[in-house]
């Protein structure tokens, strides 16, 4: 029973869910565009500037906050309890809502569990185009300028779970490019980050489920970050998460060579501070016998070429696998003491600026907020408990993330009851805990804001928004079938990796994530918007 127990602590505590091996694509896939579309738009009209329409490109916007000004989102708060379902997509074949969608061009683009990428008109729900990738990914689709090809001003940037990234034309869905990243053990459980011509991808290790097992010579897998090209898709640099070398340790007790330090992925899009030429990236646990003196941390990485500057690391000696005990032998994969998996996941690092003064923020699955300055190499700023009673378990607390809006910055979290924590962005002071009245699971997702309102979606299935004050004005129940655009059988469920995003008066969210606390599958895009 104990194994049985320890086996499900570890399933349930990846900052993003279930952490295999390598990941494949589906068998018998061809990709490219595909040619029959339900509910295809009558015409495909040019793409205007991209600046020309509001818009939310990728996971979280300008120094990842989550946030869309007032221009961007169009919904004033007075309107927010006024917000109805316009139109809702089935997802053909879904089974769990991975990616979060974008909008840019007055268009969503949303990815389905089956590798399929859409572009949909975003006021009429009809499909301009579908592309089949190799596999999912939990992915927010990034539009951006490319040059380079003929006829083609923007691309549709995307990166699955195997680590292969994509450019596609943002008006028809032809591929432009596509690289496979990973040069080792990697997968992808995020969103890549764009800015000035480059992406950064993020990856993870993958030995949490194999590592304990005497017959597999742990642990060689490890985060790391790569920067693309994004007009050639040309891998300019990859830098791992932990910075000193593999080494041995020994052998376990079936003469298999263990390896160390490992682990330390990277489960959040990295945010960029162009100002210091820096990205931020969050790491999880360690793998195996020993911890790294990375992991649990927040890396600063040059832009240029990777090199890590500085970093902070919040949880010290935690090396964590599934199968492994409290306490372990000496001829053990696992550590002698068993970590907490107290990753930083989802939205670890968040960039704002209060009163001229620049402030990284960060939360994690170990429930605690931190704030960093830049400009001192991640010198600490504050600190605050988010727990009150009981210390989070390997589930964690914060798992996908936060937002903020320039005053505070919002913490759902993952305790009975769920809950939405209001710090002070200067000092850490917890101004107001929203009473969101969620079930036992809580809220995993991220949120995301616009002023005066906070969007946040809970393992229960309702999408709530809450005001300034902690109150919450609005909700919806989206565990329930719907009747869709595109005529595909369409269900809702929980809320999970992927957050709603606001732009032009209207707000989308994907519903659906069985996740890894029994979740309530789904297949649905929903577009809400007033009469």
């Amino acid at each position: 029973m104990r194994y049985l127990i320890l086996l499900a602590t570890a399933l349930a505590s990846s900052t993003c869910c279930l952490r295999a091996q390598l990941a494949q694509p589906p068998p018998g896939v061809t990709e490219g565009v595909l040619k029959e579309l339900m509910n295809a738009c009558p015409a495909n009209p040019g793409l205007a500037n991209l600046d020309a329409s509001p818009a939310w490109s990728g996971w979280g916007g300008a120094g990842n906050a989550r946030f869309q000004a007032k221009e961007g989102a169009g919904l004033p708060s007075t309107d927010v309890p006024k917000l109805k379902v316009k139109w809702a997509f089935g997802l053909p074949g879904g089974m769990s809502m991975y990616s979060q969608p974008s909008v840019a061009f007055r268009r969503v683009f949303v990815g389905n569990d089956n590798g399929v990428v859409y572009s949909l008109d975003a006021k009429a729900g009809c499909v301009y185009w579908a592309y089949q990738a190799d596999m999912f990914g939990r992915f927010a689709p990034i539009a951006a300028p490319i040059s380079g090809y003929a006829g083609t001003r923007y691309a549709i940037f995307f990166v699955t779970r195997s680590t292969t990234a994509y450019a596609l034309d943002a008006h028809d869905g032809k591929l432009l490019w596509k690289t496979q990243v990973r040069t080792g053990l990697n997968n992808l459980s995020a969103t890549a980050a764009y800015h000035d011509g480059r992406l950064y991808v993020p990856m993870s290790g993958t030995e949490t489920l194999v590592g304990a097992d005497l017959n597999y010579e742990c642990c060689k897998s490890r985060g790391a970050v790569a920067s693309l090209d994004a007009n050639t898709g040309k891998v300019l640099w990859v830098t791992q998460s932990i910075p000193e070398p593999l080494r041995q340790l020994g052998e376990n007790a079936n003469g298999k060579q263990r390896w160390g330090p490992a682990g330390a992925s990277v489960w959040n899009t990295p945010t960029v501070d162009a100002k210091r030429g820096l990205i931020y990236v969050g790491t999880g646990n360690s793998f195996g016998r020993i911890a790294a003196t990375t992991s649990d941390s927040i890396l600063a990485l040059r832009m240029e070429d990777g090199k890590m500057m500085w970093h902070h690391q919040e949880f010290v000696g935690d090396a964590f696998m599934a199968r492994c005990q409290a306490a372990n032998g000496a001829d053990s994969n696992c550590a002698e003491k068993l970590g907490p998996d107290y990753d930083f996941g989802g939205s670890s690092a968040i960039l704002e600026t209060v009163q001229g003064k620049d402030i990284l923020l960060a939360a994690g699955k170990g429930g605690v907020a931190i704030a960093l300055d830049p400009d001192k190499e991640g010198k600490l700023l504050w600190r605050t408990q988010l727990w009150e009673t009981q210390a989070p378990s390997a589930s964690g607390l914060v798992v996908w993330g936060g937002a903020a809006d320039g005053v505070h910055v919002y913490y759902p979290l993952q305790q009975p009851g769920g809950g939405l924590k209001a710090l002070d962005i200067q000092t850490g002071q917890v101004d107001w805990n929203a009473a969101i009245n969620a079930d036992r699971r809580g809220q995993a997702g991220p949120a995301s804001a616009i002023p005066g309102v906070i969007f946040t979606g809970g393992w229960d299935g309702i999408l709530r928004a809450v005001d300034t004050k902690g109150m919450v004005i609005w909700s919806f129940n989206a565990v329930r079938d719907f009747d869709t655009i595109n005529h595909v059988a369409a269900k809702g469920g929980s809320f999970g990796c992927a957050g709603p995003v606001i732009a032009g008066g209207m707000v989308f969210a994907t519903s659906g994530y069985p996740g890894t606390l029994r979740g309530t599958p789904g297949n649905v895009l929903l577009a809400f918007g007033l009469e």
